[in-house]
């Protein structure tokens, strides 16, 4: 199979999402899929070999990540290229072209919904808004772009049933981890030097990995180490660290906390062996591999108690969960002391979600998308052979020719090219530029006066 991954953040961005895109695509290609990542520009001197790219800009507000721009010519890149699916990492520039190149091509698309960008998007929004407001505008704009996927998966099961609480619907929903690896991340690897390095000696270490950034909450373990005879190892860069700092420096940590910014993926390993525990305080986590990675190295963790994390550990069992700074202090005590049944539970828990597991929950998404995509395919030209599409209905009323763009009518306009796939129109009223979530009409042929009986302002939306 021929899979193209259009992602919002690959390479030199390190985060999450990148980790996982590059699991998934070394799992898919040790199976014999050929596998092509297509990714924002970056600077001359960081782009990789293989890689496809689309113009770019920087992201002001997100040091690292860039931003692809319109218009593109990556229209005729994917004819060339005829992939057999489309999967998309991230729900902003990159998901509105696989949509659009998906509909044109008729290629079927799936996205991997890696991030709760209703908890990060307020602190990196380029205008800043009331947090009810954006949050309202940010699930509008991810309930229209979720249903438009063949297939939408997200690590969890908790985080599928988030999105449906939040009004989602798609296609089809399915749970698959990204999986760690557990040949990498492993128990046993030396570690002398990497204490030496940082000079941990004999003290007990707390491990985070992971950005430092705002929504990861990292204020709250150091402000639990004020009560803990160990000492933390922050692993990372990102846009809280200057913050991070301060703090630690507010609070007299100096001579227990380290930071040792980036580390390569080589020494990451080493870095989670060179701990007693690794400690999570993130709400945000949609499924917390740095989490897994530590458990496949048979260590003790401590996570907040929510989304992913409360999924994958049982608290006293595989790890220990915590919601609030005091509760915070005692899991970290918990886990500085663990049975060795926890330690063992907490590498089985790794073992169950490694990434030979995860390749084949991808295999079978993919078979359902392409499915789905051809289903609708065959009931589309079923109804085109039938009779006139709704759209040809509806220009003939206005007497205009029969598949002619911008078919006008009193208060609204139509395009033909914002057919669904089953052939029908779907239409998206305004009142007063607010959007409404719930004022969608579906057009048939009885249905011309609809829109105009309305009111406003009426436009297509492409499916």
């Amino acid at each position: 199979m021929r899979i193209v991954m259009m992602t919002d953040s690959y390479f030199p961005t390190r985060d999450g999402v990148v980790t996982s895109i590059c699991t998934i695509k070394e799992s898919l290609e040790e199976r014999g899929h050929e596998v092509i990542i297509v990714a924002p520009e970056p600077e001359p001197d960081k782009r990789q070999e293989g890689v496809y790219y689309f113009r770019a800009v920087k992201f002001r507000n997100y040091e690292g990540y860039y931003v692809p721009i319109f218009p593109t010519d990556k229209m005729n890149l994917m004819k060339k290229l005829k992939p057999d699916i489309i999967h998309v990492h991230g729900v902003a520039t990159m998901a509105f072209r696989a949509l659009f190149i998906g509909r044109d091509l008729g290629i079927p698309t799936i996205m991997t919904f890696h991030t709760m960008v209703d908890d990060a998007a307020l602190y990196y929004l380029p205008i800043k808004l009331p947090p009810e407001v954006g949050q309202k505008l940010i699930w509008i704009y991810l309930r229209q772009i979720l249903k438009r996927f063949d297939a939408v998966v997200t690590p969890t099961a908790c985080i599928g049933a988030e999105l449906e609480a939040h009004g989602a619907h798609c296609r089809h929903l399915l749970a698959v981890p990204t999986g760690a690896k557990t040949d990498v991340f492993r128990p046993g690897l030396p570690c002398g030097e990497i204490r030496e390095r940082y000079g941990l000696g004999d003290s007990k270490v707390v491990v985070h990995v992971g950005r430092i950034s705002y929504e990861k909450d990292i204020d709250m373990v150091i402000r639990a180490m004020q009560h803990i005879d160990a000492k933390l190892l922050v692993v990372g860069k990102g846009p809280a660290m200057d913050d991070m700092k301060a703090l630690v420096a507010e609070l007299g940590l100096g001579d227990k906390v380290t930071f040792t910014g980036f580390v390569s993926d080589e020494e990451l390993p080493l870095i989670y062996n060179a701990g007693d525990m690794v400690i999570s305080a993130s709400k945000f986590e949609t499924q917390g591999l740095t989490i897994l990675e530590a458990m496949a190295t048979g260590k003790p963790v401590a996570c907040r108690n929510g989304r992913a994390f409360a999924e994958i550990v049982t608290d006293g069992v595989n790890g220990y969960l915590f919601d609030d700074d005091e509760s915070c202090v005692e899991a970290i005590k918990k886990c500085l002391v663990a049975p060795q049944s926890v330690l063992d539970a907490s590498y089985a828990t790794a073992m169950a979600n490694s990434r030979e597991k995860s390749v084949e929950g991808y295999e079978n998404a993919y078979r359902i998308a392409i499915e789905e995509k051809r289903s609708r395919q065959a009931k589309r030209a079923k109804k085109r052979s039938d009779g006139p599409s709704a759209v040809d209905l509806l220009a003939l009323a206005h007497d205009r020719p029969v598949g002619q763009h911008g078919i006008g009518y009193p208060g609204a306009l139509l395009d033909d090219a914002t057919l669904a796939e089953d052939g029908v129109p779907e239409v998206r009223i305004l009142h007063h530029a607010v959007l409404h979530d719930e004022d969608v009409l579906e057009l048939g042929a009885g249905d011309l006066g609809a829109v105009e009986h309305h009111g406003g302002l009426a436009i297509g939306v492409p499916d």
